[in-house]
């Protein structure tokens, strides 16, 4: 799951030869110039492409699903399958399975390695794209081409016309938004390998953007392209400081991102303040594209370094986002999913500005934009746009009242490859994983996002994302996915609130060292209370997360005994950080990284254990009966 906050241009390579009789709206083309520039102009267009579009999506799905047949009709994948040239759904349907990563992986292996045959598509592939680390675990290769970018490029530009309409003006100020690129690889054939976001601001659709008062941002592109993370941070921190009057909104691609950047500022405030007053750049900056984009915008202010270090000296943080960019109407930042958890935080750092997310990606596909922005985090859904890609879904089965947990197959069977609906055949509060067949050479692809269909604008529905597949912990029939767990974790925290603590970051793992196994949480809280938080406060929190969860982990517990007590093991200050920071050494993403909810990676656990300060566990079994209500209950 991906945000970025970009508005470009509409890409004319957006706009693809007629294969099917239905006249199609298209993005409009020619974008345009300097010189003829009309903010009221172009957000209007993108309007209009965004109604069209939504009221004939199911016309401009199959004009998306033959585009991407015909052209690639003949590929070794598709003709391995036996399509032989048919364009049409049924057929397609009817001999292309469903898959996973695995079952592509071979065909992404022998791209890798440097076949250049067409084995996925008819168009070169130019480069793979590396999804999240700790999204399902495994890092993995995407395939993209060339014109991919456009259609990324085409998404974006929706985003700030629809923010326009409710939060006008914002072409009169600048954005400062945390961004950052990530060092890329090579597979053994020569193709570059790195996450989208990295792809996208090092492609002349980003660099070479034209002008756009909506694309002003606080960052040069020198210092979101520097590689050195620490260097970024600092030199993008003090843009932002130095033009805080002019700042209108703020963020970065997730919540926890933006958190990060607010607690680095809390570590070295002192020293951007010197640079401030001085108007030199810390030593410590020592990239010269950087240091030289800086250096523009830097100048000596001792006054606003006054004020900024007044401020950022205060005791309380309470709202410093407002108190030192007192012009930010909103917090740009994705707090969908286990995102969510953020919240309090944010609310606490801006003063309870909106927490906004404008659009719906990942390294597979971009997928759509939320027309809603201004709407609590809680009701955020996106609107497919049809052109992206075509799109299926699976319908999603809970195993039963009792656990509620989501039931996904590995791999499908032939009555459940016949489950797969179209875009607009959705139905109204049905939950459906993703399936993507993209231009780029994925097809019928299960992207592992679990979605549930909230509403529609016009003819195109709207999604809540639910969550990732299959992220769980499980010790014995128990299975707990990550919605429950953040329920659960969500309705101890509950035990803290009178001694002014807080969850600053959460991981759990199923420990099965012990006769019988049991969760275990790591919780790094923040703790402003002056009152001392008694062990019995944190073993009521270990029952109250236990109360939460499902009947069988209950049964487990409580009759079976095949499951041990619940364990909390509260670790230090700044354990999160480092867990980030192992992450990034062995390859993930800084932009697409997010806290794992659970994680068996042996050296991970082994880190969060050298960092425990005490450890709690639930002092009696939770409550279950035989003859639950919801134990014999269907979903």
């Amino acid at each position: 799951l991906t945000q970025i906050p970009i508005s470009l241009s509409f890409s004319p390579s957006l706009t693809h030869p007629r294969t099917s009789k239905e006249a199609m709206p298209e993005a409009p083309k020619n974008p345009l110039k300097v010189t003829d520039y009309s903010v009221t102009e172009k957000n209007k267009k993108a309007l209009q492409f965004i109604e069209d579009v939504t009221a004939n999506a199911d016309e401009a799905q199959k004009r998306v699903l033959t585009e991407i047949l015909t052209r690639n009709a003949h590929v070794e994948y598709l003709q391995r399958h036996g399509l032989n040239g048919h364009t049409d759904r049924d057929t397609f349907k009817k001999l292309i399975p469903a898959i996973t990563y695995e079952d592509v992986q071979p065909d992404i292996n022998r791209i890798a390695g440097g076949d250049k045959s067409p084995i996925l598509c008819s168009q070169p592939i130019s480069e793979f794209l590396t999804s999240s680390g700790t999204s399902g675990g495994e890092r993995k290769l995407m395939p993209t081409i060339e014109e991919e970018l456009g259609r990324r490029s085409l998404l974006y530009s929706l985003l700030m016309p629809v923010m326009n309409q409710v939060v006008p003006g914002l072409d009169k100020g600048k954005g400062m938004y945390f961004l950052f690129i990530k060092s890329e690889a090579k597979t053994p054939g020569g193709l570059v390998a790195r996450p989208v976001l990295t792809s996208y601001y090092k492609s002349s659709h980003f660099k070479e953007r034209p002008y756009d008062p909506y694309t002003n941002y606080t960052s040069p592109n020198e210092t979101i392209l520097c590689p050195d993370s620490y260097q970024s941070m600092y030199s993008q921190m003090l843009c932002g400081l130095r033009l805080n009057k002019e700042v209108l909104r703020v963020g970065a691609v997730f919540a926890s991102g933006f958190i990060r950047a607010i607690r680095f500022l809390e570590k070295h405030w002192t020293h951007l303040c010197n640079d401030i007053r001085t108007g030199t750049l810390n030593p410590q900056i020592t990239d010269p594209s950087v240091r030289e984009a800086v250096m523009k915008i830097l100048k000596p202010d001792p006054k606003l370094a006054d004020f900024l270090e007044a401020e950022c000296g205060k005791k309380s943080w309470q709202g410093i986002i407002t108190r030192l960019w007192p012009n930010t109407k909103y917090v740009d930042v994705i707090v969908t999913g286990t995102m969510s958890q953020y919240i309090p935080t944010l609310d606490y750092y801006s003063n309870g500005l909106p927490l906004v997310c404008t659009m719906y990606a990942s390294s597979e596909c971009y997928f759509g934009v939320n027309l809603n922005p201004l709407c609590k985090p809680s009701e955020v859904s996106y609107t497919l746009i049809p052109t992206m890609a075509y799109f299926e879904f699976l319908p999603v089965h809970r195993n039963n009242g009792a656990t509620n947990s989501i039931k996904m197959p590995k791999s499908l069977n032939e009555k459940e490859q016949q489950e797969l609906v179209d875009l607009a055949a959705v139905k109204l509060g049905q939950e459906y994983e993703l399936v993507v067949t993209t231009y780029a050479g994925l097809y019928r692809y299960r992207v592992g996002d679990v979605l549930r269909v909230a509403g529609f604008k016009n003819k195109a529905p709207q999604f809540n994302f639910v969550c990732r597949k299959n992220v769980v912990l499980s010790i014995d029939a128990d299975k707990t996915d990550e919605v429950e767990l953040q329920n659960a974790v969500k309705n101890a925290m509950n035990h803290l609130m009178p001694f002014d603590a807080t969850l600053i970051e959460y991981t759990s793992y199923a420990d099965t060292s012990t006769i019988p196994g049991h969760y275990v949480l790591f919780w790094e809280l923040s703790i402003n209370g002056s009152t001392q938080i008694p062990p019995s406060v944190f073993e009521d929190c270990c029952l109250a997360i236990e109360e939460s969860l499902n009947s069988v982990y209950r049964q487990g517990r409580a009759s079976d005994k095949s499951i041990g007590p619940l364990e909390i093991k509260i670790v230090e200050a700044g354990t999160f950080d480092k867990l980030m920071d192992y992450a990034i050494s062995l390859g993930a993403s800084i932009n697409q990284y997010k806290a794992p909810r659970c994680v068996k990676y042996a050296p991970i656990i082994e880190l969060m254990n050298s960092r425990v300060v005490s450890n709690y566990f639930s002092p009696k079994c939770p409550k279950w009966a035989p003859g639950h209500k919801l134990w014999n209950c269907v979903s």
